[in-house]
């Protein structure tokens, strides 16, 4: 397994991109405390050590699945998630959710796979013209499903099967995912922060899970460790 080094340049990365910051001190989970070295302004600061080892085991188990053809499901709705969420699915097509956890993705995938089939029948016959023949009224309205249906099911089209692993940002607000991928023993990858529980979590990623650049500099480690399997440039990423 490739390990990243932690010296003082990449401590001083961790703070940069404000991974090592945690919340205030009175709302650390007990669990996080063993993970936790110093305080500053009440703000937690982890473990240098902490983040990179954990970062490291998420990233091999990731490796291993991907290897082995495994779909990863990504998942991140908060609004400084959704950049690096893309970007990761782009790079490697992996499915994702951006926008609101819809209830039974996982527990009632045959239901949910029928509705990304309707999703995609009606935008295929928008895009060849079949729609054309529907009056005015029932073209907007069909535009409209279709729209709402866009925003639910796009990130799952690449889905064709319940995912071998997920990962997302926060658990705390993806309760929900964590929820349905226990019931039927998917593991759960999570970037969490220190007023996060990490028992139940298969490969927890501990570091700031609110901040755009902490979500960013993690996604990109976990781009570059997937690099090593399959051999795959991100654009911009040479």
């Amino acid at each position: 397994m490739t390990q990243i080094d932690i010296d003082q340049n990449m401590i001083l990365e961790l703070a940069n991109t404000g991974v090592i910051y945690g919340h205030k001190k009175s709302k650390t989970h007990p669990k996080m405390k063993g993970f936790i070295g110093a305080q500053r302004n009440e703000i937690e600061i982890l473990k240098p050590e902490v983040i990179i080892r954990r970062l490291e085991k998420a990233i091999q188990f990731l490796k291993e699945k991907r290897a082995s053809g495994g779909i990863i499901l990504l998942v991140g709705t908060n609004v400084s998630a959704h950049e690096t969420i893309k970007k990761m699915a782009e790079a490697y097509e992996f499915p994702y959710v951006i926008t609101r956890w819809l209830g039974g993705t996982l527990t009632n995938w045959n239901v949910m796979k029928e509705r990304i089939k309707h999703f995609l029948d009606l935008k295929e016959k928008k895009e060849k013209g079949e729609l054309a023949k529907y009056t005015k009224k029932e073209q907007v309205e069909f535009s409209k499903e279709l729209e709402k249906l866009r925003q639910k099911f796009e990130g799952l089209v690449a889905m064709k099967k319940l995912p071998d692993a997920i990962f997302l940002i926060d658990p705390k607000i993806h309760e929900t995912a964590v929820r349905e991928a226990k019931i039927i023993n998917i593991p759960v990858i999570a970037l969490m922060d220190t007023n996060d529980d990490p028992t139940g979590i298969e490969y927890p990623i501990i570091g700031n899970d609110r901040a755009k650049t902490s979500i960013s500099w993690i996604g990109n480690k976990i781009i570059e460790g997937l690099r090593e399997v399959t051999g795959k440039e991100v654009e911009g990423e040479k």
